[in-house]
């Protein structure tokens, strides 16, 4: 019987609620199931071993973590750290060097939640942000001179490479022949950068000649949210650069009822290293502590984590289980304009789980 090796790491704010939450339906799901277990090892790193150790994790953090089958990540960022030394001191990490270059965010509306478009229902809504997670605009390269001087200047540098736009490209076309409609929609800013994102064009029309069964079409970013908000039945599956779809996966979200309900997976798809599994919705201090965040966005991260180890009866289970908790309104926690606490949706979604027979 497999015996997976799973590496928690709770992070920051409601991050360490929502995985712990994770592991309590993962541990029922495996339980249910019978065909495998999971063994969890918990690393506390995050805001709070910075305050201690004056980094975010430990230096040889990502070879620690490659003997790992997957990663279950909770959220990083804390009022009294500066944003842009948790995110790069841990979520990235832990992304660049293990490889995690595709980040999966699929969107859609689960039963019971209503979006905020008017008359949008969940045959409309049903898509998979594709996001490129290795270099972009997220790469890392640049530099501040003369700091503090009149004529300071800081530059960040987006960079694209051929073999890293190829990778995402032919990973979403991939990604979209295997979905029923066959329809990718490549995201761009061309008409004002014309270098990197022309490059990103060229390459997404090299790429689709070896893909005669996926129709596609070319976006800008901007006219890309009036598409989404408007007309989002035209939509699939969606490929956009580190900064875009960072930025489109959390319109996405919000437009499917709610930030909370929203997975991720960080994926190797190489499979040299493990990929991480998270929800998208980040620390969010102002309701840490106060038992209300909302979990399913974690419980369906589990179910992306599930499907890449292999185990898709499980995952499939775990997600009826999660549909049938939101479908009950009374299940439904404050950001879903519920009253439900992150325990009451944890208990619920293990109680669906165990009693699937399907």
């Amino acid at each position: 019987m497999p015996n997976y090796r799973i590496a928690a790491i709770p992070g920051d704010g409601i991050g360490k609620e929502v995985i712990a939450a994770g592991l309590r339906v993962l541990a029922a799901c495996a339980a249910r199931d019978g065909g495998f277990d999971l063994a969890v090892e918990q690393f506390g790193w995050g805001s709070d071993y910075y305050k201690a150790h004056g980094e975010m994790m430990p230096a040889n953090g990502s070879e620690l973590l490659k003997p790992f089958d997957a990663i279950y990540f909770g959220a990083v960022g804390a009022p009294d750290v500066p944003d842009h030394l948790t995110l790069w001191g841990l979520r990235l990490s832990i992304c660049q060097p293990l490889d995690q270059y595709a980040n999966v965010r699929p969107t859609r509306i689960l039963p019971g939640i209503a979006s905020p478009l008017r008359g949008v229902t969940a045959k409309d809504l049903d898509w998979v942000i594709v996001r490129e997670n290795s270099e972009g605009e997220y790469a890392g390269q640049g530099g501040r001179s003369h700091r503090g001087l009149p004529e300071e200047v800081a530059t960040e540098v987006a960079i694209f490479t051929r073999a890293g736009v190829e990778r995402i490209m032919r990973f979403a076309f991939d990604l979209a022949r295997s979905r029923p409609r066959k329809l990718l929609t490549v995201v761009t800013k061309s008409n004002a950068q014309r270098h990197g994102m022309v490059l990103w064009d060229d390459i997404a029309r090299e790429v689709a000649s070896d893909y005669p069964d996926v129709a596609w079409d070319k976006m800008l970013v901007d006219a890309m949210t009036v598409r989404m908000t408007l007309n989002p039945a035209s939509l699939d599956t969606i490929v956009a650069t580190n900064l875009h779809a960072d930025i489109l996966s959390d319109l996405a979200a919000a437009l499917a009822g709610s930030i909370g309900i929203a997975p991720t997976a960080n994926l190797n798809p190489d499979r040299r290293f493990p990929s991480m599994f998270e929800p998208i919705h980040g620390s969010a201090f102002d309701i840490t502590g106060k038992g209300i965040a909302n979990p399913i966005g974690t419980f369906w991260s589990a179910v992306m984590m599930l499907e890449h180890l292999g185990e898709a009866a499980a995952a499939q289970r775990l997600m009826r289980a999660i549909e049938r908790v939101t479908s009950d309104a009374s299940l439904h926690t404050p950001d879903l304009g519920g009253t439900a606490t992150t325990n009451q949706v944890t208990e619920a979604v293990c109680a669906a789980l165990l009693g699937d027979n399907l």
